[in-house]
């Protein structure tokens, strides 16, 4: 999708956009040129408005843009095919923001064979786990399979200690505050906005938070560890 559809479609703005050369676009990104480039031949990034042969011209649209696929790359880890997916799903004006958000929620998740009756069993136990908190998950969603993958590892590596019966058990007590947290992350979407702000917002949230979550709890691990068995 070009930069005018995307102007046209989702971005209109009573402000005055600030136009730009790719160097500029470089410098109030952070970005270098090459890898700018590189986004535009992936389609990652929406062309320029041509000036002349082999020039172009840039705008806010592209600086958003650009941090959107640093965040989903760098933060994110995510493929290049998955992000041309998530980016596909941002620029489509019919699909309902709920659903983009789903794509990009699919795409953060590792693609992993979970065939065999451990992982079958390790999601019937997840499903069980979702009917149990009432959690509105959808019955496709990757996220379930990942869940799966911490069951699966859990048994395997003799991590519980002693069996169970269920092992998304012990997930029990997390879920009010996560599903806290993120009403939390879901308010702070911009309202009224457009839909591309929205969708963008809470793309670029799933992933910060993401990190920011594993951050926080190996720092609280390492507190632990240190707390049981380092010297005072």
């Amino acid at each position: 999708m070009d930069s005018n559809t995307i102007r046209n479609g989702q971005y209109n703005s009573p402000f005055r956009m600030s136009i730009m050369r790719i160097g500029d676009l470089a410098k109030t990104t952070g970005v270098p040129v090459a890898t700018l480039k590189f986004y535009l031949r992936e389609g990652l990034l929406p062309a320029g408005t041509p000036t002349a042969v082999n020039q172009a011209e840039y705008d806010d649209v592209h600086v958003r843009r650009v941090k959107l696929v640093r965040a989903l790359l760098h933060l994110g880890g995510l493929s290049i095919a998955d992000a041309q997916r998530v980016l596909a799903a941002v620029d489509d004006e019919t699909m309902p923001i709920h659903d983009a958000f789903g794509v990009a929620q699919d795409a953060m998740v590792p693609k992993l064979d979970r065939s065999g009756t451990r992982y079958a069993d390790a999601l019937a136990e997840v499903d069980r786990f979702v009917r149990r908190h009432q959690l509105r998950v959808r019955p496709g969603a990757a996220v379930r399979g990942m869940l799966a993958d911490a069951v699966v590892g859990l048994a395997e590596c003799d991590l519980l200690g002693e069996p169970v019966t269920d092992t998304c058990e012990l997930f029990d007590a997390m879920v009010p505050a996560m599903v806290e947290q993120a009403e939390r992350e879901v308010a702070t979407t911009p309202h009224p906005a457009l839909r591309a702000q929205q969708v963008e917002h809470t793309v670029v949230g799933t992933v910060v938070f993401e990190v920011a979550y594993a951050a926080l709890r190996r720092m609280a691990l390492e507190h632990a560890s240190a707390q049981r068995w380092s010297a005072p």
